[in-house]
């Protein structure tokens, strides 16, 4: 540790005092998430409450360039809060208040460490909801400074498409504010959308603007079978094409269901399935589920079995978030190593076809699964990191899929992010581009002090 971090710990400390922790369990927490990818752990955490204590926490840090990683709840799968040159974690976890619901306008105002569940829970009252669901009970601001997604993206979007404002707090330790809560907006940069999957390394994300939706009149689920698995995945393509609503439709192929079977004790044939859902009136419900069965029939897909009540479909969807730990009890005392891919939906059968082959021919055991409804889907390799020769063909496999991915126009994440996993892909996704993101890193953060090693090569 350098001479000047250790004075911006000190600092950090005498200010903040029991609001900061350098206890070895707690440090190694805030150094790794979910990820296959090594952790770092920081030199010491820090728990502000306001806006004003992230930037007093930045000054101080800035003054003594030491690294600055911010941490939700560790829920991301690329390595993003590892602390790769040391430094000081800002744990968001207490800047947990819904500052507004504006039920009229359907916008929300919450602080970065408001996780999806508790806003949810907040809004049940006012007929509103919010859509974004990555499976993980992650935080707000987590969500957006990874651009995350899920299960409802196909009809309401990803958080991009769902984050209004922002407040933030910049290298310089100065606070911004950007966006509003108009719905639309021609005026200036795009700064919102900017810091939108920035993965705090353009500033530190402290408050949130969402947009809400009225919670549908009606909701129906669906489970269905399929003889193969490019009968499931055209089915899916056929169902966008012809422009129905779905809310929701996920695809397990059949090693995954074998696995949900048994981790949710349920008993679904073991074959590649479609798990579907549908929001609306009474009658659009009715008339989405049969046009989506006419298609799935048409494809080998057998009998619906449905879900009408709330906690079958709770049940459902729960077994569907559960599916990385259902995976991983497959191979008891593997790692997970969970990346994912997006390409052109018309390219999506294609890829996930020849991923399956090339799976299968690597020997490595690796379920898929995906939010196929737009172009993203996911593998989970579970392997034996303590076996040289096994993490470098999973190495290679995953370096092939994203090669597949780039290759048909698509690319090297949907929604897991860069973090410091994906930074080797970066390059041949992004080409010339990459240098106007190094040019806006480069003004934004001249010191390189947040989130260092992360989203791009520098």
């Amino acid at each position: 540790m350098s001479g000047d971090i250790q004075q911006a710990i000190d600092e950090l400390i005498q200010r903040f005092g029991d609001r900061t922790s350098r206890n070895p369990d707690i440090l190694a927490q805030h150094g790794r998430d979910e990820s296959f990818h090594q952790p770092a752990p920081p030199d010491l955490v820090v728990f502000p409450t306001t806006t004003e204590e992230v930037r007093d926490i930045v000054m101080i840090c800035v003054e003594h360039q030491t690294p600055i990683i911010p941490f939700g709840v560790g829920t991301s799968l690329e390595g993003h809060v590892a602390a790769l040159s040391g430094g000081v974690c800002i744990d968001l976890s207490q800047m947990n208040r819904v500052l507004e619901v504006n039920a009229d306008d359907m916008d929300v105002r919450v602080e970065a460490g408001v996780t999806r569940k508790q806003l949810n829970d907040e809004l049940r009252h006012t007929g509103l909801f919010f859509p974004v669901d990555p499976g993980a009970d992650a935080t707000l601001g987590g969500m957006v400074a990874t651009g995350a997604s899920g299960t409802n993206a196909v009809r309401y979007g990803t958080m991009r498409d769902n984050v209004l404002g922002l407040t933030a707090v910049m290298a310089s330790g100065e606070i911004i504010r950007t966006g509003g809560r108009a719905r639309k907006s021609s005026s200036g940069y795009d700064l919102t959308r900017l810091l939108c999957g920035s993965e705090g390394t353009l500033g530190i994300i402290t408050e949130v603007q969402l947009r809400c939706y009225g919670q549908p009149e009606a909701r129906s689920a669906a489970v269905c079978a399929f003889q193969t698995l490019n009968g499931a995945v055209d089915s899916v393509i056929e169902i966008i094409q012809a422009g129905i609503p779905i809310a929701r439709v996920e695809l397990l192929d059949e090693l995954q269901i074998k696995a949900v079977n048994q981790y949710s004790n349920l008993d679904y044939a073991e074959s590649p399935t479609l798990f579907f859902e549908f929001h609306g009136t009474e009658a659009s419900v009715i008339e989405q589920s049969e046009q989506v069965k006419e298609i799935s029939t048409d494809h080998g897909g057998g009998e619906f079995r449905w879900s009408l009540k709330a906690e079958e479909q709770n049940a459902l969807w729960q077994a569907r978030h559960d599916a990385y730990y259902a995976a991983m009890a497959l191979r008891p005392g593997c790692s997970g190593w969970p990346t994912d891919v997006c390409v052109p939906i018309s390219r999506l059968t294609e890829c996930i076809l020849e991923t399956r082959t090339d799976v299968d021919e690597s020997g490595i055991l690796a379920p898929i699964v995906g939010h196929v409804g737009d172009g993203n889907f996911h593998l989970l390799l579970l392997i034996d990191t303590n076996d040289p020769a096994e993490v470098e063909n999973a190495t290679a496999l995953n370096a092939r899929l994203v090669e597949r991915a780039l290759a048909m126009g698509g690319t090297c994440t949907g929604e897991h992010g860069i973090g410091y996993g994906k930074l080797p892909f970066m390059v041949k996704e992004h080409g010339k581009s990459l240098e106007v993101m190094h040019a806006i890193k480069q003004a934004l953060d001249p010191n390189n002090l947040l989130n260092p090693g992360k989203v791009i090569p520098y």
